[in-house]
């Protein structure tokens, strides 16, 4: 026994000795390092070991601690390349082709992840994709990863350059803004692509933070400890028993081959209403396969004809079928549903319509105009809104599980933490659709995010720039009813108030119908303009006109604006200004008249003799909104009162 516990010994310190330098997976070929800054250059090896590290003309070496880890801090470095990095210790390690210039994280939810080719289909994507040769603009897709601990690295595949192969998987936002930059600054451009859709700004901040912040104390300390195995099996738990409270049940696996066909019965399946999300109806959140049925009836004289069907649109992917005939699929979320139904297909009586709809995360279902939902044979036109059967075939094992938005810290733990210290100029950030519930709190979570980030890395307040909301028909908010969409524009407003921070506002740029607006390439352009005017210097126009002061004047309010030096302008056919509203002490809104003079709006409305309040663009779609400065830049949504919001009470708690 002795004998054999020596052996075991002895082999377990021939590996030891034996194991190897190793580096962040940030570090591979290709790879972009942040220019005119100290570089800091990280891994792991055997305890006590020294490691070396060459890059240029520079070599410097470390000890590591006990844990293995190691840590070099080498000297600025001028734009340049390709460098090789050369880490040695027991083993050497080269990384070639490094780059030295400008290094961005580039975060948040799906409008930051929404890629150049792929589904989002952005505006001109196969000739954005066909002209991207850009080889010293470089990204690295940071996976997608969840984690209850803070991780030390992350997995991926290394830099890609961009060119036509790699563009389509390039976060579009991100490669919009590095190409304004690079074409200005002529050097190269590194993006860090760390970002997840659908996810909630807790997710990205850090435990501690939460910790040390009087308005999240409370909430962070009633975070469960609990275990992802565990967490899993609870959510698998909690799935069956939704599917058990639904339908009684998973669907039988033989049943679904079926369920497409007319002789199928559907009497006892689920009903909702289309067009309409299934989240905001039974049955609720829900990510996985659904099934929807309807029955139409068909006259004798149109059995047999040509026709086409429109199911407006369907998110994310359907399989459309009639009569048990596959007639047509589509896998974009946002692309109308128009297919043909050749002829002989329809029959005179009942015909059934079964839509299998896969649905990967947020909405699901038939949405979008009820107009665009119908059968049209001829002249003869059918209605397909109102009521449709569903039966599940299946929940997603991502909803089983635990997802990013399950427990705050989850992204930073998983997404963020393993990046630093990786040396970085800034951070560009598109989140905040999925906070637009509570919009106020996020006056607070937003900020703090962007606190935590900059205390971790250690570089000081190093900028950060955002995206303002865009415009979409969310919840048809507006200042009668109340918008979380204009209340979380105002809070992502006064987050302006903390150091070197820039918001390009894209109310001007949306889409009244989609939430994944596919003009990214101006996004992409303010973001950079902020960035070129703040952080390289360049005196260019980067803002458009921002509110600065109110003067009520008889039954009239005039309003000057900041960034308007050269004046303003309604970007507008008819050239009248669109947006803007006047109240009186009733706290009552209506649509007013608005002139420009110079730097100046005077505002004012039949209705209101005596003015107290003006709001501009405070609605969810704010898209007809157009005032801008003479550069060409939008005025963004704002409000001179501070009346009681619709999201003030809403708090964040752990569920």
């Amino acid at each position: 026994m002795k004998k054999i516990t020596c052996l075991s010994l002895s082999v377990l310190i021939t590996v030891i000795s034996q194991a190897t330098v190793t580096l962040p997976k940030l570090f591979t070929d290709g790879m972009v390092l942040q220019r005119d800054k100290t570089i800091t250059v990280w891994g792991w090896a055997d305890p006590k070991e020294k490691v070396s590290v060459i890059l240029n003309k520079q070599s410097k070496a470390a000890v590591t601690d006990k844990a293995g880890k190691w840590t070099v801090t080498l000297a600025a470095e001028s734009a340049g390349g390709p460098f090789t990095l050369t880490v040695k210790g027991k083993n050497t390690i080269t990384v070639n082709d490094v780059l030295i210039g400008e290094v961005w994280i580039c975060s948040g939810q799906s409008n930051m992840e929404m890629p150049i080719g792929g589904w989002g289909l952005i505006n001109n994507y196969q000739q954005e994709i066909a002209n991207a040769n850009y080889p010293q603009i470089r990204q690295f897709a940071v996976p997608k990863k969840v984690s209850l601990e803070p991780q030390a690295d992350v997995e991926g595949d290394g830099w890609k350059v961009c060119n036509s192969a790699n563009a389509p998987a390039f976060s579009a936002v991100a490669y919009f803004f590095a190409r304004d930059l690079y074409n200005e600054l002529k050097v190269p451009v590194g993006l860090i692509n760390t970002t997840w859709g659908g996810t909630m700004v807790e997710t990205w901040t850090s435990r501690e933070a939460y910790e040390n912040s009087p308005e999240f104390k409370e909430m962070i300390n009633r975070m469960p400890k609990v275990d992802l195995t565990e967490l899993q099996r609870a959510r698998a738990t909690q799935a069956t028993a939704k599917l058990n409270k639904l339908q009684g049940g998973p669907a039988n696996p033989g049943e679904i081959k079926t369920w497409n066909q007319p002789s199928f019965n559907d009497n006892n399946w689920g009903t909702l209403n289309a067009p309409g999300v299934w989240e905001e109806q039974e049955p609720g959140e829900l990510d996985g396969i659904v099934w929807l049925r309807k029955t139409i009836e068909i006259s004798a004289e149109d059995a047999g004809k040509k026709a086409v069907i429109e199911l407006a649109m369907i998110d994310d992917k359907d399989e459309t079928y009639l009569n048990g005939k596959l007639i047509g699929s589509t896998a974009l979320y946002n692309a109308k549903r128009v297919y043909e139904i050749p002829a002989g297909i329809l029959t005179a009586g009942k015909n059934v319509i079964a839509v299998r709809v896969t649905d990967g995360g947020g909405g699901g279902g038939i949405y979008g105009d009820a107009a665009d939902l119908k059968l049209t044979i001829g002249s003869n036109v059918i209605p397909l809104k109102g009521k449709w059967t569903y039966r599940i075939e299946k929940i997603s094992q991502e909803q089983a599980g635990v997802t990013p938005n399950s427990y705050p810290t989850l992204l930073f733990n998983g997404m963020i933490n393993p990046l630093i210290p990786y040396t970085v100029r800034g951070a560009i950030w598109y989140q905040g659709e999925t906070n637009a519930g509570r919009s106020y709190e996020y006056r607070k979570s937003f900020p703090l995010m962007i606190t935590d980030w900059r205390q971790r890395w250690k570089l000081g307040d190093f900028p950060f720039y955002f995206v303002q909301l865009a415009s979409f028909r969310a919840n048809n908010g507006d200042s009668e009813k109340g918008s979380g969409w204009a209340e979380l524009r105002e809070a992502q407003l006064q987050t302006l108030s903390l150091p070197n921070t820039g918001m390009a506002v894209t109310t001007d740029i949306g889409d009244t119908k989609d939430i994944h607006p596919k003009n990214k390439q101006d996004v992409g352009k303010r973001l950079a303009a902020i960035a070129l005017n703040q952080t390289y210097n360049k005196g260019n126009a980067f803002s458009g006109p921002v509110y600065q002061s109110f003067k009520t004047e008889g039954d009239r309010v005039v309003l000057t604006f900041s960034h308007a030096d050269n004046g303003l302008m309604a970007k507008d056919k008819y050239g009248y200004v669109k947006g803007f509203e006047i109240a009186g002490a009733d706290q009552k809104f209506y649509f007013a008249t608005a002139t420009i003079e110079g730097n100046k709006v005077i505002v004012k409305s039949p209705n209101v003799r005596q003015p107290v309040a003006v709001r501009f663009g405070w609605a969810d779609d704010a898209v007809d909104d157009n005032l801008y400065n003479k550069e060409g830049f939008p005025a963004g949504p704002f409000r001179t009162d501070n009346w009681k919001g619709i999201t003030e009470a809403v708090k964040y708690t752990i569920q």
